[in-house]
This record gives structure tokens, sequence and C-alpha cells, in this order.
């Protein structure tokens, strides 16, 4: 008999985060694009393919194989009010064993910003991964001058431990981040640096 795998639902006051689903591509699309400026400062380049339907497919198809894996768990955020894709957040490099950790990336539309629902998504993910999926450590990194996600992760309990050189391709260039981690069971005062 075969089991069909819940499918992950993490609800907050204002989002609902889900897989993406082809019937996203449209609205994704359109938010990335019309957010291009705001968002490629921080991310890595953008493939020529970037905003076509296939490259929005296998997003859609890896993101299924890597739920069911453990692997990573994508999602996308869902305003509950009017059902706009906002943005996505993703639980990546899911490791068992003694690390029993992850990395957490995210972007949100430039309409969206500053709203406080990244931090909303944030704090629904990192209960998520402490409570349901167990996980002792979560990692994310920015750049050091992006101080709005450098707030945004602050504000959720995550504490700055350090720089990783030349850490990611951003925007065409290796790039130092800042690093940050939260902890489920975090005994660290407050650090002050960073």
């Amino acid at each position: 008999m075969l089991l069909r795998r819940r499918s992950v639902r993490i609800e907050t006051e204002r989002l609902t985060l889900r897989l993406p689903a082809h019937g996203d591509f449209r609205v994704w699309a359109e938010l990335r694009d019309e957010s291009r400026a705001f968002l490629e400062p921080w991310e890595p380049s953008w493939s020529t393919d970037h905003l076509t339907r296939k490259n929005f497919t296998n997003r859609v198809y890896w993101a299924q194989r890597a739920s069911s894996g453990g692997t990573a768990l994508p999602l996308v955020l869902i305003r509950r009010k009017d059902q706009a894709l906002v943005g996505a957040i993703t639980i990546d490099n899911i490791r068992r064993g003694p690390a029993q950790a992850a990395t957490v990336g995210y972007w949100i539309g430039a309409p969206y910003a500053r709203r406080g629902l990244m931090s909303e998504a944030l704090r629904g993910v990192i209960h998520h991964c402490f409570s349901t999926l167990d996980l002792s450590r979560l990692e994310s990194a920015c750049l050091p001058e992006n101080l709005a996600s450098r707030g945004v992760l602050e504000k959720c309990g995550y504490k700055y431990e350090g720089v990783a050189q030349s850490y990611l391709q951003i925007n065409g260039r290796w790039r130092n981040h800042v690093l940050y981690a939260n902890l489920r069971a975090d005994r660290r005062g407050r650090t002050g640096a960073g």
C-alpha cells in the first residue's frame, strides 16, 4: 500500500507557506520580474531562462523531490487575505545525524517589503524546523550591507557568528557574507558583534 506524504503547510497570522505549484508560475514570474532591480543586488545572477515556464516547472519538480527526500523544503509565501504570492523561503541543505542543521534563505517581492511579512514567515519556519523537523541549528547568510535582511534575522532570534570570505557569487561577483545562526537551545547572550 502506498502512503502519500502529507504536503507541508505552515500557517502564520497573515500567510500560508506551502510548496510551489505549477499554477504559481504566472504570478511568480511577474513578481520576480517587477522586483528585479530590488532583488538583483542580493542574489546570484539570473540565468537567461530564469523567468520561463520551463525553469519554473523544474523548480516545482525539484521542490517536490527535495521535500519528499527530506533534503530541502522550498516554500512560497501566500498572503491569505488575497492569495497573493509575496515571496519565498527555502530550508535547504538539511543535514541529519550529529548536525541536525539546515540553511535558510529567502526573498520577498518589492511591493511587499518592509511590512513584516518576511519576519512573520521566518518565525513560522523556525518553529517548524525546531518542532516538526527536530533540527537543532539554522544558518543564514547575507551581504554585510543588506541591513534589511540582517534586521529580519536578528528580529527572529538569529545571532551573528562571523564572516565567510567569497561565500557566494552575487550579481556576478564573489562576495563576503555575514553568517548568522539560530539555535533551538540557545544559551548565548546578545553578542553585539557585526
